[in-house]
């Protein structure tokens, strides 16, 4: 699955408003490594493969009068990022300070009989940010849902041929065949892509 890069996120996170605050520190921490964690499970003529990345980074300086940054990976890597004019609180922002992310993203799949569904695309997006005053956070989201027809079955290989509501055709392998008992030319498939990413800024450890 794709994930979207630690300083890419907080970038866009960023010029979407996060209110950051935390209080001084003498020396940066070491961010902990990324931790994955992975899931699957299946139900009646579908399935959902989910993944949540979690990163960690430390404020290594800031500059508040030009909005920028310097946060400081588990690896050591140095990375500057500007920070929207919508963001509150900067100035509370300090040094050793920790920003922890949270990337989500999910596919699911679920078979359509013909004459239930009808090929399409639909989408959704949605951001919230802590109000003035609270705990710094933020999260924001987006969900894609295409409605494709299953114009081929090759059961012996354990592929199916699908056709996009704007005409392009793609051919997958199921990874269990025996999912594919059942299933018919003409049927449909819905699938959702959904990602999500969430910020939260931890006060810096006492040294």
């Amino acid at each position: 699955m794709r994930i979207t890069s630690t300083w890419t996120g907080l970038a866009l996170l960023s010029s979407a408003g996060i209110a950051f605050a935390a209080c001084a520190a003498k020396q940066v921490p070491t961010p902990p490594a990324p931790s994955v964690a992975t899931s699957s499970a299946l139900t009646p003529g579908g399935g959902t493969v989910e993944q949540v990345v979690t990163v960690t980074a430390a404020v290594q300086a800031i500059d508040v009068a030009k909005r920028t940054v310097t946060l400081k990976g588990s690896d050591g890597e140095l990375t500057t990022i500007r920070v929207s004019d919508q963001v509150r609180n900067l100035d509370q922002v300090k040094k050793g300070d920790l920003v922890r992310i949270a990337f989500y993203e999910s596919i699911a799949y679920q078979l359509r009989k013909k004459g239930t569904a009808e090929p399409g695309i639909e989408a959704a997006a949605d951001a919230e940010r802590a109000p003035v005053g609270a705990r710094p956070a933020a999260a924001g989201g987006a969900a894609v849902t295409v409605t494709a027809t299953i114009t081929g079955i090759d059961r012996t290989a354990g592929t199916v041929t699908l056709r996009g509501p704007e005409g392009n055709s793609v051919k997958v392998k199921a990874k269990d065949p025996s999912r594919l008992e059942g299933v018919k030319v003409g049927d449909l498939v819905e699938i959702t892509y959904s990602e999500a990413v969430a910020v939260s800024v931890d006060k810096a450890p006492m040294s």
